[in-house]
């Protein structure tokens, strides 16, 4: 089961140009999205009425899409503006529309209910439009449930293995981290501090580090305002005041993690990689780089999980210590997956 009552990240901005569209699949359903001439950007089930032809193969003109089978247009409310050959539209030829809106970069779509979709619930992210900051996106179709990607952000001790030749570090750091989770019912939060450590090879390159550092690690996930994931991460020199919120000795590294599924085992992973870091120290791109090597390594684990998941689907998963935030988190998620249920035989 999906929740459909929640904004979902459909894709960046910049990836929809006016006059053009592209198809893509959320909770199992197809959709085609395109921005009309004038800029508005709309999204309706990718079926023609007609002959059931994808609309995404089809031809934006102006401000309607055109299917490819026989012309028949639709207006970005998914109303059947015209039919070659015949003055009458019978309603049945409208399809269905799904509200999207745009903000910080991001395209986002509500699959449920559209009376309920109210765009003052997307979550900010104001470093997408802070000049101070740089940034860069990254699409990725991993083959995985969506909900093991969330899982996997929100359990960071699997860092030190997974990306060990990247941001891992020492194992017994992030084991003798100091780990507070706060969870208030809509919203699971991770914090780890790591002071005193030795920094991995990447925080070297980018903070160029000459001894010991105090790191953190800060993840959020509050899916009424999109199921997406913020985590702040980064370190200063040892001792220099860190975790009272004097950073400027160090690097911020903040990622944002749009989390969509597509299907119950595959998911549209749209997600930034943010940085303070002065653009003149050549860090950002850098950190880019290196950050995007340690996401492959996430989609490589992640795949392999699920390859033994639908092999083995009448077991389940035996929990350890480190499991606190995920279990919040699934906490959350069945919380309203129920209230979605209960709503609907309502």
């Amino acid at each position: 089961m999906f929740l459909r009552n929640m904004w979902y990240v459909a894709a960046f901005s910049t990836d929809v140009q006016p006059g053009k569209c592209f198809g893509r699949r959320f909770l199992n359903e197809p959709v085609v999205l395109f921005r009309t001439a004038s800029g508005r950007i709309s999204a309706l089930m990718d079926r023609c009425s007609h002959r059931a032809m994808p609309l995404s193969e089809g031809h934006v003109d102006g401000e309607i899409i055109r299917c490819p089978y026989h012309g028949v247009e639709f207006a970005t409310t998914g109303t059947c503006a015209r039919i070659p050959g015949q003055d009458r539209i019978p309603a049945a030829a409208n399809v269905r529309s799904y509200p999207v809106h745009e903000k910080d970069g991001f395209i986002w779509i509500w699959m449920g209910d559209s009376e309920l979709a109210d765009p003052g619930q997307i979550l900010d992210n104001p470093e997408h439009r802070d000049p101070a900051w740089s940034w860069r996106p990254y699409t990725m179709h991993v083959k995985a449930d969506w909900q093991l990607l969330v899982d996997n952000i929100l359990d960071l001790t699997h860092i030190v293995y997974i990306h060990a030749n990247t941001i891992g570090g020492s194992p017994q750091t992030h084991f003798d981290a100091n780990v507070s989770i706060a969870f208030d019912g809509n919203k699971v939060t991770l914090l780890r501090k790591m002071p005193d450590s030795v920094p991995p090879r990447t925080y070297i390159a980018a903070g160029g580090f000459k001894g010991k550092v105090d790191r953190w690690q800060q993840v959020e996930y509050e899916p009424r305002h999109g199921n997406i994931l913020r985590v702040n991460a980064g370190a200063c020199d040892a001792g220099t005041g860190a975790y009272e919120g004097r950073r400027d000795n160090g690097f911020v590294l903040l990622n944002v993690h749009g989390v969509t599924p597509e299907t119950e085992t595959t998911t549209h992973y749209i997600w930034t990689i943010c940085t303070n870091a002065p653009r003149e120290t050549g860090v950002p791109e850098l950190l880019f780089d290196q950050f995007y090597e340690t996401i492959c390594e996430d989609e490589r684990a992640l795949e392999a999980q699920q390859r033994r998941l639908s092999d083995t689907p009448d077991l389940g998963f035996v929990g350890i210590a480190s499991d606190g935030a995920v279990n919040r988190a699934r906490i959350l998620v069945n919380n309203l997956k129920k209230a979605e249920a209960e709503t609907a035989v309502a």
